[in-house]
């Protein structure tokens, strides 16, 4: 029997890239208390089924870009007020870590207007699960001292200076979302004299069994990548650390299908 809280309250939290041994003892418990967990598409279900309480409404509330059928963010926003102001104990089950690219911030002005307290959980982001099971540390000396974390699709803008600064930095370059425009990344960082021959990794479905690594340059990327679509989740990797991965490569995936539900026509 699930008990009815009189105080409304959401615990947000992070399930980690992928593995499902890659989740917080904070988030295990937050599982198997909560009433409702409404979860992204990214978040292995593995974690649900092991972890979660019996009792729960799971709600898979999934959001893939360029998929129509998506999820809006207004109607998670609306689902996690609406459990919430009925007494359940709601779980916002997030992949990777809340605080990077996730529209946390909506979700929490929402939660503030409608004087709901809530609860954050961080998770292991897609780019340190990547990392670690790539053997490409993100900063290392002699390579790179620091990284930068970005997004690219077509309705972003960056200025003219902002990529004269992505291309001429030392940094190490994470774009997040960003691999169905891959050879648009690489022209405008080659435009503003990013080295040509700066080696390039995709990572698709980083920690899970269906990790697969793919290794490039700027300069040949368009060509190397023309015709192939790379299954989501997956991220970009730019930068002289790349060079680490053939000696450090550690993780063997059995290349089974996706660990990561397709969305289906609601």
């Amino acid at each position: 029997m699930i008990v009815r809280s009189e105080n409304p309250s959401v615990i947000i939290a992070g399930a980690g890239p992928g593995d499902p041994e890659l989740i917080t003892l904070k988030l295990q418990r937050a599982l198997s208390k909560a009433d409702v967990i409404i979860a992204d598409r990214l978040v292995n279900p593995d974690i649900i089924a092991a972890h979660a309480n019996p009792l729960a409404e799971v709600i898979l509330a999934g959001k893939q870009g360029y998929y129509t059928e998506s999820f809006s963010q207004a109607e998670v926003t609306d689902l996690l007020i609406r459990h919430a102001q009925n007494g359940s104990s709601v779980l916002r089950l997030k992949g990777g870590d809340v605080a990077f690219f996730s529209n946390v911030l909506d979700e929490l002005q929402a939660l503030h207007e409608a004087g709901i307290s809530f609860e954050i959980i961080p998770g292991i982001t897609a780019a340190s699960g990547a990392s670690a099971f790539t053997g490409i540390p993100l900063t290392a000396r002699g390579f790179s001292q620091g990284v930068q974390f970005i997004t690219f699709n077509p309705n972003s803008y960056y200025s003219p200076d902002k990529w004269k600064e992505l291309a001429r930095t030392s940094d190490t370059l994470v774009f997040y979302m960003s691999t169905r425009n891959i050879r648009d990344v690489a022209e405008l960082l080659l435009r503003y004299s990013r080295k040509p021959s700066l080696p390039v990794a995709v990572i698709e479905q980083a920690t899970t069994p269906a990790q697969a690594v793919h290794i490039s340059t700027l300069e040949k990327c368009a060509i190397d990548f023309s015709d192939r679509v790379f299954s989501s989740p997956s991220l970009i990797i730019v930068g002289e650390v790349v060079q680490l991965y053939n000696q450090f490569n550690w993780f063997q995936p059995s290349r089974s299908q996706s660990v990561f539900p397709e969305l289906s026509t609601r």
